[in-house]
């Protein structure tokens, strides 16, 4: 039976992340930079990361970016997505490893790291260093979003927490 409930959630945070995705893909915020997003199904992730672990936010986060690139991208997309996520993930987990920070310092530092490491890529696609000068408009924005993120993500997190030790 635990078998399939951890089989339940998993499907269930899939679907909830893809959807998120496919939502920011329809409703495109006017942003500084083409392309930039609030990262919506990062909730998804940073809540895999603290309720169920490393190993688990990073399967739900690569099938998610398998399905989003497979539906509505492209190659070059994929590469950008998982070289963001990865860098993304890699660094939630070491900061939320050391206990010092909170799900939004570790959500707002997924946030920068996840453009550090599109930009990485763009840089090696594009062939050009120019590019790295966009990272200050990332970084600032990657604050903001980060912080909403983290919040969305901690209040989510809380309540699911509440619900599992207040059920019979």
């Amino acid at each position: 039976m635990i078998k399939n409930n951890k089989i339940s959630l998993y499907g269930m945070l899939i679907a909830v992340a893809f959807l998120l995705s496919y939502i920011e893909s329809i409703f495109p915020l006017p942003m500084l930079v083409p392309g930039m997003k609030i990262g919506l199904a990062n909730i998804v992730a940073l809540f895999a990361l603290y309720r169920m672990g490393a190993k688990e936010a990073a399967i739900l986060s690569f099938i998610r970016i398998l399905l989003v690139a497979f539906t509505f991208a492209n190659l070059y997309s994929l590469l950008y997505s998982i070289a963001g996520a990865g860098l993304s993930l890699l660094m939630m987990m070491l900061l939320k490893r050391t206990g010092k920070f909170s799900i939004i310092g570790v959500s707002i530092v997924g946030a920068i790291m996840h453009n550090v490491g599109q930009i990485l890529v763009a840089i090696m696609v594009i062939d050009s260093v120019n590019l790295v000068y966009i990272l200050p408009i990332l970084s600032l924005t990657g604050i903001g979003t980060g912080t909403i993120i983290g919040i969305l993500a901690g209040i989510i997190t809380k309540r699911f927490q509440y619900m599992e030790n207040h059920t019979d």
